[in-house]
């Protein structure tokens, strides 16, 4: 079977076509064998190549926001050491200041839910980027510690909304089997935003200590500048222009993205049915969108289990304290230099972006849940050896090269091990396993779950740390990724090459949906959210 024809499995209870068109980006278009030229099979060739070239462009686009977290968390890890000196803020002080992002920007995800569905999608990626360059801007001219918190909660802000948004934006213009591919850019874009800030701390590191961390915090503010050209290039989401019964600009919005009318229309109207029955379910129940996921059916309830669960564990096995605190903890394993240790965290940033690169090269040919088994094991791994090295350290069991060289290749196993798998996935199955209906607020609240798990894990490290040593705290992790394996297995079906359609029907039926992958001509697409 094909690639196109495997992704969309049966197809039979959905009422869709068994032979879909959509194909891979990198697939290659096939080639006329009549030794004749086709003229409209060649326009057609160059409307798909085309469209190929727009939705990739669209997603870079989107996913600019992204680069905002990651500089902040990779910059911050650096600033901290100068900020310390410069404002003289205590051990305390630092933890909030780095945990305190994670917490207000939940408040930005679940405004973003709201706006999102209110304004748009396209309009309140422009809206992220707006609050995060004032908040950027307050703390690079911040004359005191209370000042930069006031700019770093504004920037948190602003950093919720764009988490929120990229994902939910690229899964909704993209075509199923390139949906996994697309869907990573905005992780994508983290890692290159914290190699950034780790080399922005290396490169300003010699400036005086009253100007370096300044300097380092307002080199974040130009990503988000480009978000103003990237208005405009991409398009509104064709799903929710349906939704507000804006078919025609869907349809050319459609048009643009898979390159031929005949499929636009075949898209328009499985995403019309989709939005019908959503419509349905809201006339029938009356309930709105909040009180349907705080309250909902055995179908929802399942997707919520899966998607604010593979959001915890991306958070609590420990990748925030990995890379907000990576100077104290190869500090910890014997490096003293601040020029070396920023030096050491510019290799971990590298490790990082690499292997998210090749993540999105397998995430739709592998499938999720097999990159999802290889990462949380690696970094159950991973965890257990950095915590054992370093509490032999601490005991003078081996040499200080030795624990240096071990603290380096399991960190960088860590962050390795984390992007090929958690990073990318939690935030693509995160935006594409909801209805359409619901899929903002549920997106959002998935991004409360990241980030209140993310806050309490930076908040609290430096503490637990004194308490228990460094070593005990990542022992405490790797307990924590070894279950977030058996959570992989019991509760994380297989979406891989699947429409968003078709994905809510995937968890529609209770006794197949769990702890295997599902076959779509097992269920029926019905009215899956009020089901």
């Amino acid at each position: 079977m094909g690639l196109a024809e495997e992704a969309i499995g049966n197809g039979e209870g959905l009422g869709i076509r068994a032979k879909q068109k959509y194909v891979r980006v990198d697939a290659q278009i096939p080639e006329e064998t009549t030794g004749e030229e086709n003229p409209n099979r060649m326009k057609e060739t160059d409307r798909i190549k085309q469209s190929r070239r727009y939705v990739i462009s669209c997603a870079l686009f989107a996913s600019l926001n992204s680069v905002l977290l990651g500089y902040d968390v990779g910059v911050m890890s650096g600033c901290i050491l100068f900020i310390q000196k410069d404002l003289h803020i205590t051990e305390v002080q630092q933890e909030v200041l780095v945990g305190c992002l994670s917490f207000i920007s939940l408040v930005g995800g679940l405004a973003a839910g709201r706006t999102a569905d209110a304004i748009g999608r396209k309009w309140t990626v422009a809206v992220a980027a707006i609050i995060f360059q004032t908040g950027a801007a307050i703390m690079t001219f911040a004359p005191s510690f209370a000042v930069l918190m006031m700019g770093r909660l504004l920037a948190g802000v602003g950093i919720g909304f764009g988490i929120m948004i990229a994902p939910v934006y690229v899964a909704e213009i993209s075509p199923a089997v390139t949906r996994g591919f697309l869907s990573s850019f905005p992780e994508i874009s983290v890692n290159v935003g914290i190699l950034l800030g780790y080399i922005s701390n290396y490169a300003f590191s010699g400036l005086s200590n009253h100007i370096n961390w300044r300097v380092m915090l307002a080199v974040g503010i130009f990503p988000s500048v480009f978000v103003g050209f990237a208005l405009l290039v991409i398009p509104e989401s064709p799903r929710w222009l349906v939704m507000q019964n804006r078919a025609d600009e869907a349809r050319s919005v459609l048009i643009k993205i898979v390159g031929t009318e005949e499929e636009a229309t075949e898209r328009l109207a499985e995403i019309e049915t989709a939005a019908l029955t959503a419509t349905a379910g809201k006339l029938e129940s009356a309930k709105p969108v909040w009180s349907e996921i705080l309250n909902p059916s055995p179908v929802l309830r399942r997707m919520l289990i899966t998607g604010l669960g593979i959001q915890c564990f991306q958070q609590i096995t420990g990748i925030d304290a990995t890379v907000y605190y990576s100077p104290t903890i190869l500090r910890t394993a014997g490096i003293k230099s601040d020029n070396k240790l920023l030096a050491a965290t510019i290799a971990v940033g590298f490790t990082k972006t690499v292997f998210i690169l090749i993540a999105i090269l397998l995430i739709d040919r592998v499938g999720r849940k097999p990159l999802l088994y290889v990462s949380t094991i690696g970094m159950t791994i991973c965890l257990f050896g950095l915590a054992a090295s370093l509490s032999l350290l601490d005991k003078g069991l081996v040499s200080t090269p030795a624990g240096i060289a071990v603290a380096m290749v399991t960190v960088c196993g860590n962050v390795a091990f984390f992007s090929v798998g958690m990073g990318p996935i939690s935030w693509v199955m995160g935006s594409e396993i909801f209805p359409l209906r619901v899929r903002a607020q549920a997106a959002a609240l998935g991004t409360v779950a990241n980030r209140v798990s993310s806050g309490l894990v930076a908040m609290s490290f430096l503490s637990i740390c004194n308490a228990i040593s460094v070593g005990g705290t990542f022992f405490i992790f790797g307990v924590l990724s070894a279950l977030s394996v058996a959570f992989m297995y019991r509760f994380v079906p297989e979406t891989r090459g699947k429409n968003l359609e078709q994905i809510e029907a995937l968890f529609g039926d209770e006794g197949e949906w769990e702890g295997k992958e599902m076959e779509l001509s097992n269920v029926k697409y019905e009215g899956i959210v009020n089901k």
